[in-house]
């Protein structure tokens, strides 16, 4: 990560664009949200703590390969969606009383402002190991934050951010190791300072904030006055029914939104962005991940520090799965981002039919049970001999990881010949899957309602897919998505 300017720390949380105020195209004199040209962490998928927008869609074609011309979809680059968190001084004028501000407008209004609902610091001891050395609220129950905010395997690293869940809630902490003339700490002081949030995808917002707090605590510990103020200024607003549960946004106005799901702005540190750095590292085997992501696998992925890369991975692969038609997917189980887990979260991970999560615990590997499929670099493994063939790829999955690779090579020589474009790189991969997964739910719903409810070479040659090497895929998609009434075509024999 870059380094940031030391200046003005009780306030640097708010040197990051808000909402309210788009940035300005081409403004060098405004700090970065992020080092390091970064890009937010935020998903557009149906759930508790996942993001969407009501902003204005725009029309992106994408040729997702499945014949034909390429299909229009919506997106929301970056300033549409700013714009859209804006209140409309037109439609509600500053007079308006709450009640008479629309409900998607409460609802945005709510998500974007006071969403911290804990700060925290954890320090490492080198008797008692990790500890939590200082919270806001008091009350919080944060057992076990401080394994989550700072990693195993973390003392390896100067630095480093992590993503992960607690309970209800998503975290981000930021860490740092100092070396220290100190026998008693051992040459090396580490501290990581993290909030805790309903959402994931405003996170991001306050990094440059954490980072730079992380630091102060390790040249001046015990300083926590800037968290003080942080806290105050941005504490979570329990909503107005007053159950005392904080959440994202009132849950009927999900079903509004789906149809405008889109990604938000993302800002990560990458600056060639999070999707295409994963597309890159994973190469043909995305296709792999795209599909065990459709079908709602337990993927867990293991990776030594740094874990703040994994963790996007962990977002990448969820946005895989996005699908923008209504009603598809409301009866499969919630495909949830758990971020970084360590041997505390096992508990959790039992009881869960669908996740992604990453870890630096190499004992995970052994845990069989918990995962339907363990990624180790870029080595895709599974125990279970039912879903060892998906890990092969289909003549479909080549040619559609080959349309991808040309488009990203199109889109990278129109921005370098046109010196920019309506499209962006994580336009592109996102918009790519989210339209093959359309394109697949279309096909089997128009199959699903003909006369003849059989699925042909035809029909599956349609959905992008190839009738022999994906025939085990599609079954299993039509089991979890209760399709039952689909019948496959004779003509569908394994290859």
């Amino acid at each position: 990560m870059g380094e940031r300017s030391d200046r003005a720390p009780l306030l640097d949380w708010e040197e990051v664009p808000s909402a309210e105020k788009p940035e300005v195209a081409g403004d060098s004199e405004k700090p970065l949200a992020s080092p390091s040209n970064s890009r937010a962490l935020g998903c557009n998928a149906p759930g508790f703590g996942w993001s969407t927008s009501p902003g204005g869609p725009k029309s992106v074609c994408i040729d997702t390969g499945g014949g034909g011309s390429a299909l229009p979809a919506t997106s929301i680059t970056p300033a549409a969606t700013d714009a859209s968190l804006c209140p409309d001084t037109d439609e509600h004028p500053s007079d308006s009383t709450p009640e008479e501000l629309s409900l998607e407008s409460r609802m945005v209004k709510w998500e974007e402002k006071d969403q911290i609902v804990s700060v925290f610091v954890v320090t490492f001891n080198t008797r008692s190991g990790n500890m939590l050395e200082w919270c806001l609220p008091r009350d919080m129950d944060l057992d076990g934050v401080e394994f989550k905010a700072i990693a195993s395997g973390s003392h390896r690293v100067s630095t480093d951010f992590i993503y992960f869940r607690k309970g209800s809630y998503f975290g981000l902490a930021c860490f740092a190791n100092m070396a220290v003339e100190s026998a008693v700490e051992r040459g090396a002081r580490m501290k990581s300072v993290g909030i805790l949030s309903p959402s994931y995808t405003l996170l991001y917002r306050y990094m440059s904030f954490l980072e730079h707090q992380v630091r102060l605590q390790l040249q001046a510990p015990g300083h926590y006055s800037p968290l003080e103020a942080f806290y105050e200024d941005k504490r979570a607003l329990l909503p107005p029914s007053g159950d005392g549960v904080v959440t994202a946004s009132p849950a009927h106005t999900w079903s509004t939104s789906l149809s405008l799901s889109m990604h938000p702005e993302m800002k990560i540190t990458h600056p060639a962005g999070c999707m295409s750095q994963f597309t890159r590292f994973f190469g043909e085997q995305i296709m792999v991940m795209w599909k065990l992501a459709l079908l709602r696998r337990r993927i867990l992925i293991f990776s030594p520090p740094p874990v703040g890369v994994v963790c996007y991975r962990v977002y990448c692969c969820c946005c895989l799965a996005n699908v923008s038609i209504p009603g598809v997917g409301v009866a499969v189980p919630e495909f949830r981002p758990f971020f970084y887990v360590n041997v505390a979260d096992i508990s959790a991970l039992e009881n869960e039919l669908a996740y992604v999560a990453c870890t630096t615990e190499k004992i995970f590997e052994e845990k069989k049970d918990l995962y339907d499929v363990y990624v180790d670099n870029q080595n895709v493994k599974t125990y279970r001999e039912g879903l060892k063939p998906l890990l092969r790829l289909s003549a479909a999955d080549k040619d559609k990881y080959r349309r991808l690779t040309e488009q990203r090579q199109m889109l990278l020589y129109s921005q370098e010949v046109n010196g920019e474009s309506i499209s962006s790189e994580e336009d592109l991969f996102i918009l790519f899957f989210l339209e093959q997964n359309n394109r697949i739910f279309q096909t089997l719903s128009e199959v699903a309602g003909s006369p003849d409810p059989t699925l042909t070479p035809e029909s599956v040659r349609a959905m992008g897919l190839d009738p022999h090497g994906d025939r085990l895929f599609l079954l299993h998609l039509l089991e979890i998505y209760g399709y039952d009434t689909l019948l496959l075509s004779d003509q569908l024999c394994c290859s």
